[in-house]
């Protein structure tokens, strides 16, 4: 009796072992496959992954090629930063060296111009709904958003595309000009005398030069369609939806007549920019709510304009489009093995908002700093440490 006893504790010891193995396989497979939206930060944030068995097991991450792109960032420059890895809403990897990826919110640099970009996909759905006070489309004049560059200092201006704007073939102060890219607002829009920006570098349309005050345009394109600040309306349908906390915009002073206002120009911390590549990579819904536009997402996977060849940066023509950049269309090494589907934004300094759709991966890196840095290299490692199926 004693020994069957024993037997029938042992057999109920072991039954409860598998029964509580199996409903924690079912918990860890329904957790990666979930519908996932991190709170905000002051609520948690991102749900975050430290072991390497959960790592390859949740998310089909390599925890030696992690180990190994930690190492990667920690020796690319010696500036502070803050990076952040996350696959299936798990953050696989942060790593921060004077920066916190939570709270500092240093300027991100050019990875604001996608930003705008999308902020403005959101005022254009807006405005085709009946939302704001003017219809726009990518493909409207875009100075009949910006009273105030009226009277144009160039004719030409008057066919400059929203999307010109963004895919940097509007023609307006390209960096190859000279032009400082802080200033006055009678300055930016041509209203000085100064050539650089009273005359357009070539034919809306015809060549590709990157452009920041290109961008810079695009801020006062959303507020002339919106009624609002170009960093309101960005915090309202953006940001807020987003559960983004931190964040702060670059404002230019003007005279009398142009005014004072934001441009596209921001600084958010690494863990807030990658909402935005998140919500990208869900089709641009967050929750139950379709904040950016559907099709916005799927245009930026792919160039929007009709320019070839090698332009700014030595950059092949091919891999601009709405703001967002497609790092896998570079003829040259630097976009050998990334995949076809990759949209990133680089900034100066080492700044970086990527997603990789078919990879269900986010990747972004903050330094506020200024600089060349090895931005396809940081994506292309972080794409070569997941698992490839069998």
């Amino acid at each position: 009796m004693l020994f069957l006893n024993a037997r029938h504790r042992v057999a109920t010891i072991y039954l409860f072992l598998i029964t509580t193995w199996l409903l924690s396989a079912v918990a860890l497979a329904a957790d990666v496959t979930d519908d996932y939206f991190p709170p905000p930060e002051s609520k948690g944030g991102w749900r975050k992954l430290d072991n390497p068995d959960d790592i390859r097991r949740l998310t089909g991450m390599d925890p030696g090629k992690l180990a190994d792109l930690r190492q990667w960032l920690l020796r690319s420059d010696n500036r502070k930063f803050a990076a952040v890895v996350i696959r299936r809403g798990y953050i696989v990897l942060q790593v921060e060296r004077g920066r916190s990826s939570k709270t500092h919110s240093g300027r991100i640099a050019s990875c604001s111009k996608a930003i705008c970009a999308t902020v403005l996909a959101i005022a254009s759905e807006e405005s085709q709904k009946g939302h704001t006070p003017k219809k726009m489309g990518f493909d409207d004049p875009a100075f009949n958003f910006i009273p105030w560059a009226k009277p144009l200092s160039d004719p030409r201006k008057a066919k400059i595309t929203v999307k010109q704007l963004f895919n940097h073939t509007s023609g307006i102060a390209p960096e190859s000009s000279g032009a400082p890219n802080r200033g006055r607002w009678e300055w930016f829009l041509g209203h000085t005398g100064d050539p650089k920006t009273a005359r357009l570098a070539f034919d809306p349309g015809t060549d590709l030069d990157y452009s920041t005050h290109g961008l810079h345009h695009a801020s006062l394109v959303c507020e002339g369609v919106t009624g609002m600040t170009y960093d309101r309306f960005a915090i309202e349908k953006l940001f807020q939806p987003l559960g983004i906390e931190k964040w702060w915009f670059q404002w230019f002073d003007g005279d009398e007549k142009h005014g004072r206002h934001p441009s596209h120009g921001l600084g958010l911390p690494a863990r807030e920019m990658a909402r935005i590549a998140y919500c990208m990579l869900r089709g641009g819904r967050w929750k139950d709510q379709q904040v950016i536009p559907k099709w916005f997402i799927e245009e930026t996977a792919a160039p929007t304009h009709s320019i070839k060849g090698r332009k700014t940066f030595d950059r092949d023509a091919e891999s601009w489009s709405h703001g967002w950049e497609l790092p896998a269309r570079l003829t040259d090494a630097r976009g050998r093995g990334i995949p076809r589907d990759a949209r990133f934004k680089p900034g100066s300094g080492g700044q970086l908002i990527a997603f990789v759709s078919s990879l269900d991966l986010v990747v972004t890196r903050q330094t506020g700093s200024s600089g060349n840095w090895a931005f396809e290299e940081y994506l292309r490692l972080a794409c070569q440490a997941v698992i490839q199926e069998q």
